[in-house]
């Protein structure tokens, strides 16, 4: 009883941040949705394409139950890094596209299985795994993605939210620098305080 629960719940939040990763890149134009908002390059449908190639090998290669189509291996030295951007050849539609089709698949091997099935992560320190261990794990890898399209969408156009249905009030700028100066204010003034103690 309580296996189905922990795989019903799991499951449930996954389909969930999923639809908001996506739902992240609506209403963005194609520069915007692609070029590098931090230093290290983080970008919005590189985050989409990263957790595409990540849940097709998790609830894919792990449990014998490979994704259809063609995308880069785990182990493949020289792709390293590249799923983390969209080339000029790739289109949004066709990012997007399979990163609904691996959910699909992904959702098949889910129900499909027990909540304690044995599944095999060779590039995990411990590679014998149940699918309690992946269904966290890729949660929590999605949630983190999802975090950082916040982030991102946040810088681009303002935009927050937490799901399509419950997009956030949009602020004029006005409100947002109060906000920031007002915060700042509140950062400086702890730093000042003379038994400010860096210790927890």
């Amino acid at each position: 009883m309580i296996d189905d629960f922990a795989k019903e719940y799991l499951h449930s939040d996954l389909r969930e941040i999923r639809e908001v990763l996506a739902w992240k890149l609506d209403g963005l134009g194609e520069h915007d949705i692609r070029r590098p908002l931090t230093s290290t390059g983080t970008n919005l449908l590189g985050l989409v394409k990263h957790l595409t190639i990540s849940e097709s090998r998790y609830f894919g290669e792990v449990f014998d139950r490979p994704f259809p189509e063609p995308l880069p291996r785990w182990d493949d030295a020289e792709a390293r890094g590249t799923d983390m951007w969209a080339t000029e050849h790739e289109t949004r539609q066709e990012i997007i596209s399979r990163y609904r089709r691996v959910w699909e698949h992904s959702d098949v091997t889910i129900d499909a299985l027990a909540i304690d099935s044995p599944g095999h992560v060779p590039w995990w320190p411990r590679p014998h795994a149940m699918l309690f261990n992946v269904l966290v794990h890729v949660l929590t890898e999605t949630s983190r993605h999802a975090g950082h399209a916040d982030i991102l969408r946040e810088q681009l156009d303002g935009s927050t939210g937490t799901a399509a249905g419950y997009p956030n009030q949009q602020r004029d700028a006005a409100f947002w620098e109060t906000r920031r100066a007002t915060i700042e204010r509140a950062a400086t003034a702890a730093v000042a305080k003379p038994d400010h103690d860096l210790r927890p």
